[in-house]
C-alpha cells in the first residue's frame, strides 16, 4: 500500500522502473522515460491503481508493451 506516497515520489518511482524494465529507448530511438513522464500522472490520478505502488503500475505499463 502507498497510502502515504506524495504524487511526485510516485512519479520518479514510476518512471525509474520503467526504464529499468525497458531501457533507455523505445526501437525506434524515442526515450523511455519521456513516455513514462507523460503516462505516470494516468496510473496516480486512479486511486485504486496509485494503490498498487509505482513499481506495479510500471511493471503493467510494461507488460503491454509489444516487443519483437
Amino acid at each position: 500500500m502507498t497510502s502515504s506516497i506524495t504524487e511526485q515520489e510516485f512519479m520518479d518511482r514510476f518512471i525509474r522502473e520503467l526504464v529499468r524494465l525497458g531501457g533507455e529507448e523505445f526501437d525506434d530511438g524515442s526515450s523511455v522515460a519521456e513516455y513514462a513522464i507523460e503516462v505516470a500522472p494516468l496510473y496516480w490520478a486512479e486511486p485504486w491503481q496509485r494503490e498498487d505502488g509505482p513499481e506495479a503500475c510500471a511493471e503493467a505499463d510494461f507488460d503491454c508493451w509489444e516487443r519483437a
